[in-house]
């Protein structure tokens, strides 16, 4: 049987992508629907690391079981790295995917193509009892199009041309995107560590 976290999340879509990720490392995640009562942490952090933080160490608090967080966004070179860890609510404190592509497309609609460079960038949390919280990044590298291609993946997918795949994560099936995102380099890089801890077999905390 393999181990079980709970993921700091309600987000479905990053529930569905985390556990196709980890599945293969023998990772058996529970998303923080299974916890009706489980607080969602006001995300106070000015870092990727520092939310992820934030949310790993109050669902461990929470629920007791080792706690995976993650914070993650969208990094656009012509904005200063805007929108970053404000990507979820760019457009606002409502805000949902279409206005936060709208936007950005707004925002980008003088800048050539040739300036449009951006990552994704997921900082992983994990916390467990009694250990410090453990963190492990993970980037991919695109442009920002200038149009939405594809009706896959979430948030800004559609918008991101992947440098890796030649299409845009909307474009991309799961199986692509999960080769080469953001969120699967910093798992990878989690699930590398609890190995070599391990002795080289199944991954422990």
């Amino acid at each position: 049987m393999g181990i079980r976290f709970v993921l700091a999340s309600r987000n479905a879509g990053k529930i569905a992508e985390m556990r196709a990720i980890l599945k293969r490392f023998i990772i058996d995640i529970i998303g923080l629907d299974a916890f009706p009562g489980a607080p969602e942490p006001e995300e106070t952090g000015a870092t990727f690391e520092e939310n992820a933080t934030i949310k790993a160490v109050s669902a461990l608090a929470h629920t007791g079981l080792p706690a995976i967080a993650d914070d993650s966004g969208l990094a656009v070179d012509a904005l200063g790295g805007r929108p970053g860890v404000y990507s979820a609510r760019f457009a606002g404190p409502d805000a949902d995917g279409e206005k936060n592509n709208r936007l950005l497309l707004d925002t980008l609609q003088d800048i050539s193509p040739e300036e449009r460079t951006a990552r994704f960038v997921c900082v992983v949390a994990l916390a467990v009892p009694d250990r410090p919280v453990r963190l492990y990044r993970g980037e991919t590298e695109g442009v920002i199009l200038s149009a939405p291609r594809g009706s896959g993946g979430f948030g800004y997918d559609p918008l991101f041309l992947s440098r890796d795949l030649g299409l845009s994560f909307g474009e991309a099936d799961a199986t692509e995107k999960n080769r080469v995102s953001h969120r699967a380099r910093a798992l990878e890089r989690l699930c590398a560590a609890l190995a070599a801890e391990g002795g080289g077999g199944s991954p422990t905390v």
